[in-house]
């Protein structure tokens, strides 16, 4: 993408005036997307975007500038304004020798961009006559597409040089149903960091059934129950409470502000001892994979939580550089326009040993949840709202009837400690983008079954 020696030079340039620290990341996005909404196209996109952006840190200041022009020139000038943006006095630092870091970018059968758009319509038309098949109450249907081919290098003073090309794949499916309970929405989304070959793996019709059908079941819901009472959130399906109610506040820069409730607790045990939280970054195919982050740094396994207790946060480049350790490899940013920042991957709890049935049939009055939806939390507390898109009554051991209109209330740390059932049935959930001071980049997340004791459900049924 850039020569080597032109790398080095707006190294140089970018600590002429003094630094602790200079990076080099250059970027090249092609992105191409689809929408077939009520039965037409309404949308079809391709769009290319380069550039690179140049990070200088000079004790705790750090400059940043960013540029689309990757002439030697360009570079050069974004160099300049990012030493000028962080400058301070003291003896400029020489660049170590550039050394290549081997990876392995995740393998790609067919490239999204050889594949014609005729190709990548016809997917989202199936979609739509399949979702529609499901039942005459499905009113509307909207089928989205879209690929990305990444191209990154990142290069930095401390001689790293690396590279990786990420290819992600996706289709959603969102569905209406109309009935007596007024409107009902299905969704259900496919993604991983694959190639077109995603469609040789997936069922594109099983995924708009499956969306169509969640819609569907909603029209013979009951309105949610509301009060305190155990929670069996299945397989897959409630990864993103874990991301956002515990992820987030075992992220180093929330940790260091004093944002989170897991600060000073490393090796306390903070989670019921059947949890393993992990942060995953080398997951094959996973959403959220890579083979390096977006500061250079393999990607790798990360147990944050063991059978428990605390073990580690995350960490990117800057906030590991200060606390004398390495960087975990959740350095990532949303592209060459932005600084990047300690961010999740693939986060998820570890399969347990129960029989996901036997969790059930032990709940004598609950609710089930099949998939959560959006919230809100305070990464600071903990504290928590999500919605429930599928779920479902347990009644004298039994998952009964569809509930809906209803919400989780909870706290994360609390809910890691009231976990205690864990299925053995684990499953990644639906590909997500964590938003993050105003990024977002492609996470994952997991969980197999689990059974929190008691938590409070917001329904609207007396």
């Amino acid at each position: 993408m850039i020569d080597e020696s032109v790398i080095a030079a707006t190294l140089s340039t970018a600590l002429g005036s003094g630094g602790d620290f200079a990076e080099v990341f250059a970027e090249d996005k092609r992105a191409a997307s689809a929408l077939f909404d009520d039965g037409k196209v309404e949308e079809l996109s391709s769009g290319r975007d380069r550039g690179a952006g140049i990070r200088v840190v000079v004790g705790d200041s750090t400059g940043f500038a960013h540029t689309a022009d990757l002439t030697p020139e360009g570079l050069e000038r974004a160099a300049k304004a990012a030493a000028a943006a962080a400058r301070s006095a003291g003896a400029g630092t020489k660049v170590a020798d550039l050394s290549r870091v081997d990876t392995t970018p995740q393998p790609v059968r067919i490239a999204p961009e050889s594949v014609d758009k005729s190709r990548k319509v016809e997917l989202l038309r199936r979609a739509d006559e399949a979702a529609r098949s499901a039942g005459s109450a499905i009113s509307q249907v909207a089928a989205r597409y879209a690929d990305s081919r990444r191209r990154i290098l990142v290069a930095n003073s401390d001689g790293v040089f690396a590279s990786d090309d990420q290819v992600r794949t996706l289709m959603s499916v969102s569905c209406v149903a109309v009935g007596d309970t007024g409107m009902q929405t299905g969704r259900e989304t496919l993604g991983a960091t694959v190639g077109f070959e995603l469609f040789d793996e997936h069922d594109v019709d099983e995924v708009a059934r499956r969306a169509a059908d969640r819609a569907l079941t909603k029209l013979a819901a009951r309105p949610a129950p509301s009060g305190t009472m155990p929670v069996v959130i299945g397989r897959g399906g409630g990864g993103v409470l874990f991301h956002e109610a515990c992820g987030h506040g075992l992220e180093a820069d929330l940790v260091n502000k004093g944002a989170s409730v897991f600060r000073d607790r490393v090796g306390e045990l903070v989670a019921s001892p059947m949890i393993t939280l992990i942060d995953d970054g080398s997951m094959a195919h996973e959403w959220g994979a890579f083979a390096i982050d977006d500061e250079g740094r393999p990607a790798q396994r990360n147990v944050l939580i063991s059978e428990g207790r605390l073990v580690d946060y995350m960490w990117d480049g800057l906030r590991s550089r200060k606390a004398g350790r390495a960087s975990s490899g959740n350095g990532r940013r949303e592209s060459y326009q932005h600084l990047p920042m300690v961010r999740m991957t693939n986060t998820y709890i570890a399969n347990g040993e129960d029989d996901p049935d036997a969790i059930i049939a032990d709940t004598e009055r609950g609710v089930y949840v099949a998939q959560l939806g959006g919230g809100q939390v305070n990464t600071a507390t903990g504290d928590f709202v999500f919605g429930m898109t599928e779920a479902y009554l347990i009644e004298d051991g039994v998952v009964t009837d569809p509930i809906r209109d209803g919400n989780l209330i909870g706290n994360g740390p609390k809910v890691l400690t009231n976990i205690d059932a864990l299925g053995n049935d684990f499953e990644m959930g639906s590909p997500g983008t964590c938003g993050k001071d105003g990024q977002g980049v492609p996470v994952g997340d997991g969980t197999p079954t689990l059974r929190v004791t008691e938590l409070t459900v917001g329904g609207t049924a007396g």
